[in-house]
């Protein structure tokens, strides 16, 4: 038995990951997958503190609460820079390290700075400090609706606030992996980057690398297909 922690992107939630969760529990692993402050079923808690060191706060203190040892630690998206920044907090229980289609940072950069200044999402009007997501497409309808009624604004903190890595992501001792959709528009926002990290990861030893046919809603549209691959890495 596994035990996965998984951390959602922007303008999402943990409810995104609810099929894949499902899955892995059905095959005897232990799966909890922390809604960050401020987005999500949390949105309630949106204000201009929250930043992205408050998310990173939510996923080191949901694993050390619960007490989380040799997890598979999973960011997706914007989810890349929460693990990172989690790994100082608690880079000791981490057994293997997944980013699926996300950022892969070094350290002091930010998401903005990371995206570059053509690549920032438009602001929301009359609240300068929240953030107005892309509009994403799913495989299936009704998924597509059923998230797009769960679609929350996004605190521009998070993408300003840069990241601590006090080394280079191949010099921790556990392994790695990359996961890319490839069917991904090339005008999605951050998948540029995406692409830059599946190239970092292709490219090195030791990495593990992954790919998968779809969108950047990887765990929506292909919940079996990624559900397998994380069983694999672990």
């Amino acid at each position: 038995m596994s035990t996965y922690v998984l951390v959602h992107g922007a303008w999402g939630g943990a409810h995104g990951f609810r099929h894949v969760r499902r899955l892995l529990r059905a095959g005897g692993h232990e799966v909890s997958s922390p809604c960050l402050t401020g987005v999500g079923e949390r949105i309630h808690l949106s204000s201009p503190q929250v930043g992205l060191g408050t998310h990173i706060r939510d996923v080191v203190n949901h694993i050390l609460y619960e007490d989380l040892d040799k997890i598979v630690l999973v960011g997706f998206s914007y989810g890349g820079f929460v693990v990172t920044g989690a790994l100082e907090h608690i880079a000791e229980r981490v057994s293997h390290l997944v980013y699926l289609d996300a950022f892969v940072p070094n350290g002091g950069e930010s998401v903005w700075s990371h995206l570059g200044r053509d690549g920032r999402p438009k602001m929301e009007l009359g609240q300068d400090w929240v953030v107005t997501g892309p509009v994403r497409e799913f495989d299936n309808p009704e998924e597509a609706a059923w998230m797009a009624a769960r679609r929350t604004t996004h605190p521009q903190g998070c993408f300003t606030e840069p990241v601590f890595l006090a080394q280079p992501l191949e010099q921790f001792p556990f392994t790695r992996t990359y996961i890319k959709a490839t069917a991904a528009p090339e005008n999605d926002i951050g998948n540029n980057a995406f692409w830059r990290a599946a190239k970092r990861a292709k490219e090195s030893s030791a990495w593990r690398y992954h790919e998968v046919a779809t969108n950047h809603m990887v765990a929506n549209n292909r919940p079996e297909e990624l559900a397998k691959i994380l069983m694999g890495v672990a």
